[in-house]
Parts: structure tokens; sequence; C-alpha cells
């Protein structure tokens, strides 16, 4: 007997890292899945074409963010600035709507790629805490944002709003660009150089160091990224709203953005990128919040069933890495 309940414990202990590595590798798959089936079978118009449509509009600008902020929070950073960042280039874009939506958007994206730059600098050069740096642009960057642009402005540039608002084959043109940016960033997480210097130094900063691997530039570049990202998901937004409103346009972003790279598996300890499961993490809070909504349960639910999700994920991600 005591063979057998001893034989019974080896095998628990077997599969107990087995089914952690399984529910951070395909865990929020699964979730979509169920939350898919429960919304087809429970929510009335669920299958419409435009319930589809809105929902991926909607989270456009978090999947975009999210991008960046999994590629900093793999070299087991953070950026708590993207939100204010968006709320910058909406500031920029009505500013300089003037001279065209193209030349306004590039200096907005490019006031995001400053940003950037200055967070990554005191992070990989100064040495700041990550949290520190970034904590510092968010409350700066937003006060800059609403010094430049102090109330809602309203914009009729018919180009601008036709990025925001037009469709190829069915498809809005924004969620295209972030398919499109999910692929670009798979690709360089997976097949370039840079990528696995990312993982590598989120992995193990000091051997990094100690290899020779430029540290302090890739991580520069990694902050640049994630501002250029969070910069373009404000140009969207600004022109899917038809409006610059830098008082309320990416507040809390951040924490959504962080909440996707969790859930999708990548965790904060580094060394590790999941981009298509980040953008699964995005899916499933912005399913999550749908359904709720559209069953008639108050805001509240959705943040407390979010942070069981994210508690759960954050404990898969550290039982998996203590094995």
């Amino acid at each position: 007997m005591a063979e057998l309940t001893s034989r019974g414990s080896a095998r628990v202990a077997v599969l107990k890292p087995q089914v952690y590595a399984w529910v951070q590798d395909y865990g929020v798959y699964a979730a979509v899945l169920v939350l898919l089936l429960f919304n087809v079978l429970f929510t009335p118009h669920f299958l419409d074409a435009s319930n589809f449509r809105t929902q991926l509009v909607q989270v456009t600008p978090i999947v975009i963010v999210s991008l960046g902020m999994a590629l900093v929070i793999g070299t087991q950073g953070i950026d708590l600035s993207v939100g204010s960042v968006m709320a910058l280039a909406a500031a920029l874009t009505v500013l300089y709507l003037g001279y065209g939506w193209l030349p306004a958007a590039v200096v907005a994206v490019i006031g995001g790629a400053v940003v950037g730059a200055a967070g990554g600098a005191l992070v990989a050069y100064v040495g700041v805490q990550p949290i520190v740096a970034t904590l510092a642009l968010l409350v700066g960057v937003r006060g800059l944002a609403n010094v430049l642009v102090p109330q809602l402005v309203e914009f009729r540039n018919p180009d601008l709003i036709a990025l925001g608002s037009s469709s190829v084959a069915g498809i809005p043109v924004i969620v295209l660009i972030a398919a499109a940016l999910t692929v670009i960033v798979l690709f360089v997480v997976r097949r370039t150089t840079f990528g696995r210097q990312v993982v590598a130094i989120g992995g193990n900063r000091s051997a990094s160091e100690l290899s020779g691997l430029p540290v302090k530039r890739v991580l520069l570049i990694v902050y640049v990224i994630c501002g250029l990202l969070a910069a373009l998901a404000g140009v969207l937004a600004t022109a899917r709203l038809q409006a610059s409103d830098p008082t309320s346009l990416g507040l809390f972003i951040e924490l959504s953005a962080i909440t996707a790279v969790v859930v999708g598996g990548t965790p904060l300890t580094g060394g590790r990128i999941r981009v298509l499961s980040t953008v699964m993490g995005a899916l499933l809070m912005q399913l999550l919040a749908a359904t709720l909504i559209k069953h008639n349960l108050p805001q509240s639910w959705t943040q407390m069933v979010q942070a069981v999700i994210i508690l759960a994920a954050v404990y898969a991600t550290r039982k998996r890495g203590t094995r």
C-alpha cells in the first residue's frame, strides 16, 4: 500500500511541472476558445460581423502597445510610460495636422521614439530601475501632452479619418496594421540576432555583458521600439476617435498591456518573449470585458476577474521557472 502511495505521489510530482508548462504555453489559447464557445452559446448576436469588427477595433491599440511591452518585459524591464506616449502622440498629431496627416503622424511617432530613448537611456546608461524611470516619464509626458493640447480637439482631416475608419476586404485598416506589426515583431524575436540578444539579456544580463553582447545599446533600442509602437497606437486611436484628447487617451493602457503580456506567458523575470500569446492575451481581456458587459455585469466584475487571471498566470510562470 505504501508503495502504491509513493508511486502515485511520484506521478503527481512528474505531472505538475508538465501541467504548469502546458498552462503557460497554451492556457491563453484554451481560455479564448472557452470564452468564444460561451459567447456563441449564450450571447445574442455574438456572431454578427459588426460585433467582431467592434471587438477587433477596440483591442487594436492594446495589441500594438503590448508588442512593445513584451520586448521590454523580455529584458526584465517594464515601461509605464506607454499610455502617456499615446497621449503625446495624439497632441502632436493634431498640432501638426495642418502640414498633412502623414507629416503629423511622423512627428508623433518620432516624439514617441524620443520618449522611449529617454527611458532607455535612464535604464541602460544611468542605471535607474525601469519602473522608476518610466514612472517619471508617465507623469511628465502626460503633463507635456496636456500643456500642448489642454482640451479635447476634434478635426475633420479626411485622410486621417479614413485611416481610422476605412477597411480592406471588410477588415479595418488599423486591424491590418496591428496584424502586420505582430508578424514583424514575431520575425524579429525568432529570426534575428537582435531578437536573440534581447532574450539573452533578459535571461542573464551579467552573462550577456561578459560574453560581449551590446547590452546597453540593445536595451536602448528596445525602449525606443516600445515608444514607437505606443505612439503609433496613439495616432491610430486618434484617427479612429476623430479627436485628440490627451487627458484621457491611453489612460491605464500600460496595465492592459502588462496584463496581456503576462497572461500570454511572458515571465516578468525576462528571458522569454511570447509574441502570439501576447496578442491572444489582449484578445482574452477584450473578450472578457465585452462578455461581462453584454451580460449586464458591472465593470467591477471585469476588474476582479482580470485580477484572478493575472495572479493565475504569474503563478504558473513562477512554478515553471522553479521546476
